[in-house]
């Protein structure tokens, strides 16, 4: 992994917590380990990246400190249509790139979004 893919992938991560997806411990400390590994260099990346298992609740603090250092912290926008356009405009800009298949993205769209636009009777 080049450390491009690790910022990706930290980006990525970043607006999946971001969206309300969830997002487990272990799969922030394997991405703070990739991007130790792939060089990158911030004060809370190598104690994210060596949290144990008894210590995995710390994970998220400590994965927001890495994105703060990194310039990567990404909030949703507050208000719930706007929060709604901005996780289409991802979830598109996935297909768009290849890195999410379009029937998967579909659904997510469907079942995240356009579900609770849709009037109810």
């Amino acid at each position: 992994m080049t450390s491009d893919d690790a910022l990706d992938q930290l980006r990525h991560i970043a607006r999946e917590r971001a969206f309300g997806r969830p997002v487990g411990s272990d799969k922030l400390i394997q991405a703070g380990l990739d991007a130790l590994i792939a060089g990158i260099e911030s004060p809370s990346l190598a104690m994210l990246a060596g949290l144990l298992r008894s210590e995995e609740p710390g994970a998220p603090e400590l994965f927001d400190q890495v994105l703060d250092e990194q310039g990567l912290l990404f909030r949703s926008p507050t208000d719930p249509w706007a929060a709604k356009w901005a996780m289409a405009y991802w979830i598109t800009g996935q297909i768009a790139d290849g890195s999410l298949d379009p029937a998967a993205g579909t659904r997510l769209i469907w079942a995240d979004i356009a579900y609770d636009a849709t009037p109810k009777s």
